[in-house]
Order: structure tokens, then sequence, then C-alpha cells
């Protein structure tokens, strides 16, 4: 880490998108998390181009402005590395006044398969996240999944039926994302969902019989992904069993830090699972 780690236990909420954001979506990002800042939400976020940077400076402007904006950036890289430089100034700027979070050892540089790994942080680390900008296939979505998954709060903010960047955001919306026009929609969320939670489960009235249990709004999920000629090859060769990296390194011809890069995502997809001796299983059918 790089700054304040006492900063990781405040209430915090996670702001992510396409790194092509438009302009409208970089408008989007700063305002909202300017806002979300000056309600006293940490904003979290992982230092790509696009809707992530906008995220940071958001929450930084209102620092500015009104001494409240503190931002997390959870990095792909070595603590010492930062990618892209062209956000260098922006890191810096991350480090004095909120911190900088990495799980790779010093000196790691930017590889494919680490940037899916660092999404996960992105949604443990936060009561909710926000997706501004998503294409069908981002990573973002994966964001999103992982937060509903681990029983964090998702919101999406509605775009053009015309603009592939908005079509992520609509998918998750279909799935039972929240639809938020403004932060106020986010904070009245969050404050809902907190009040839920604190209504003991074990008491009921006396005078009054017990409500039915509502039906859980249905998770965000994201569409199969298309598959490249390798992933097929390493689906291929596990089939029906269990493989090992080294076994499929040796039947798909592909290199160690190759198979990694095709499995993580397959993984996070829920297509493969890892199991225990470093194994991989095929679980979902494409």
């Amino acid at each position: 880490m790089k700054g304040d780690p006492a900063l990781l236990q405040r209430p915090a909420l996670a702001m992510v998108g396409a790194r092509s954001a438009s302009p409208q979506g970089i408008a989007n990002a700063e305002a909202f998390a300017r806002s979300l800042a000056e309600a006293g939400f940490i904003i979290v976020s992982g230092l790509a181009l696009g809707i992530d940077a906008a995220a940071h400076r958001g929450a930084l402007a209102a620092r500015r402005e009104a001494s409240t904006g503190v931002t997390i950036a959870v990095i792909g890289t070595g603590a010492d590395r930062i990618y892209p430089a062209s956000n260098a100034t922006l890191a810096r700027e991350i480090a004095v006044s909120g911190v900088i979070v990495s799980e790779f050892p010093l000196t790691t540089p930017p590889k494919r398969q680490n940037f899916p790994r660092r999404n996960r942080l992105i949604a443990g680390l936060t009561r909710g996240v926000l997706v501004v900008e998503a294409a069908l296939g981002s990573g973002s979505l994966i964001t999103a999944r992982l937060a509903a998954e681990s029983g964090r709060e998702v919101f999406a903010i509605p775009g053009s039926i015309h603009s592939p960047l908005a079509r992520g955001c609509h998918h998750l919306i279909r799935q039972g994302a929240k639809l938020v026009e403004t932060a106020e929609d986010i904070l009245e969320e969050i404050a809902t969902a907190q009040e839920r939670a604190a209504i003991p489960r074990t008491t009921s009235s006396p005078s009054r019989p017990a409500r039915p249990a509502r039906k859980p709004a249905p998770q965000p999920s994201l569409p199969l992904p298309e598959l490249s000629m390798e992933a097929t090859r390493v689906l291929d060769a596990l089939g029906d069993e269990t493989g090992d990296i080294d076994t499929l390194a040796t039947t798909t011809g592909l290199t160690i830090d190759a198979l990694y890069a095709i499995l993580l995502p397959l993984e996070l997809e829920g297509v493969v699972a890892r199991l225990a001796g470093g194994r991989f299983q095929r679980v979902r059918v494409m």
C-alpha cells in the first residue's frame, strides 16, 4: 500500500466502467464521484483510463472543494509501478490523500491476467458498485457480478439504446441492478439496505402475523463470454476430467503464462473451477 491503510476501514463505494468512455460518461463519473465523496463515502476504482480515472478525479475534486473527498486505487501491478503511465500524476495525488492498494509483489509489471483478479478487491472493499458505462464484454461486469455474489449493492447508469457502452449497464439493470440517475438514488438505496439489515430477524409483533419473506431480487449475471480459439482448445483439453497446469501446457502447446491468462477469466465466469492441488475442472457447458 501507499497511503493511509486506516482508510480501508471506512464506508466505500466502487465506480467502474469503460476505458474508452464517452465524454458524457466521463462527466457522469466525475459528478457522481464528487457527490458521493462529499456525502462521506470513499470512492474505490482501478486507476485505469476512462471511467476509473474520472472517478478518482471526482473524489479528489471533492477533497479540494469540501475537504471530504478520499479515493482508493486498487491496481493490477506492483505498488511501485503505475499503469498506464499517463495516470502517474493522478496516482501521486491519490497516495497523498488516499491509498493505493496492490496484492502483487513490488516490480510486478502490467499483465492481462492480473486485472480481473484486482476486480474482486474493488468489489470486496465496498458496500456497492456503480457501473457508469460498459460494453457487454467489459471487465466492469465481472466486478458487478463479484459484488452481487458477495452481497454488495449493484448500481448502473442507463444510456442510449444505440450506444454499445450502454449495453452492459442495461444488461445489469435487467438482471436486478438498481437504475440510478443521481447520486441521491445511491445514497437512499444504501440507507434503505442498512435499515433492512438492522431489523432483527428473530422477532415479530405478537399482534400481527409475520409477513411472508420477500423473494430476493435477481442478481446481475454475465452473458456467456465469446471464446477465443485458445480458450476453446483449453476447454477441449479439460473435457470431463480435471487437469493441472503442466498437463494442460503439454496437451495444448500453450505456455504457462498464456494458460493462466485464459483460465482466470473462465474461472471468474464460472466456466472453470480451480480445485485443490492446482487442478482445474470444467463446470459449465458453453
